[in-house]
């Protein structure tokens, strides 16, 4: 089977409806998938629900589809620093199911494992835990969250071979490996595809089993979220 598409738009052929569940790797502007989304965007697809760690930033990644009130409900577990999110979600555009960090990347893993729900003390005894199953442990008290599954997970790596392994740079192996396990479909936008065997089986960090289309990316801004810089110290 052919895992290797030509540009974004065709790695996203036949793969998108409205109300589907949408699941973006990243974190914070790091490990985006830069090209994917505008194809998103694009199409015109609505009432998307997203799972991301965040919503990208002023004109870039998911921020595109909050932009073209494209999303209907968020899952996230980070809203800071984005006006557009802020605006929708308190005006009631925008539902948002906020998550601890953790958990939400718990939550993922649990759903590319096969395991429906599973039980943190993370958020017991706050907000995070209205509505949901309670239980003692050891005297200690643990609520229950459930797995997070989607039509189609969209992930950003450095590289990839033919038969869609993957490998992840530095900060951008994220959320992007956790996804990848965790949609019916998944689509890997890369830096570089490599020849088969190029890899060291030993530096896969996500097996092709889990990727069913590749593409080259179109798009590597790799934009810094927040630059901090300091006058030069002279000797």
């Amino acid at each position: 089977m052919n895992k290797v598409y030509d540009t974004p738009a065709t790695a996203l052929d036949g793969l998108l409806f409205d109300g589907m569940t949408i699941m973006s790797g990243g974190f914070g502007l790091s490990g985006n998938p830069e090209s994917l989304i505008p194809e998103i965007r694009e199409s015109g697809v609505r009432d998307l629900t997203v799972v991301s760690n965040n919503a990208g930033a002023d004109g870039f990644g998911l921020w595109m589809l909050l932009e073209s009130r494209q999303i209907a409900k968020m899952v996230s577990s980070y809203v800071g620093d984005n006006k557009l999110f802020e605006q929708q979600y308190l005006s009631g555009e925008l539902q948002l199911e906020l998550t601890p960090q953790g958990t939400l990347a718990e939550r993922i893993r649990a759903g590319g494992a096969g395991i429906p729900a599973f039980y943190t003390k993370t958020g017991a005894g706050t907000v995070v835990a209205k509505d949901k199953p309670v239980e003692v442990f050891d005297g200690e008290e643990y609520i229950r969250e459930t797995w997070l599954r989607a039509d189609l997970a969209i992930v950003k790596a450095w590289r990839a071979d033919p038969s869609g392994n993957l490998m992840f740079r530095k900060t951008a192996r994220n959320f992007n490996p956790v996804m990848a396990t965790a949609g019916k479909v998944t689509v890997a936008e890369v830096e570089e595809i490599v020849a088969p065997g190029d890899f060291d089986a030993d530096c896969i960090h996500t097996p092709g089993i889990y990727v069913d289309r590749i593409v080259r990316s179109t798009i590597n801004e790799k934009r810094i979220e927040k630059l901090t810089t300091r006058a030069r110290e002279h000797e």
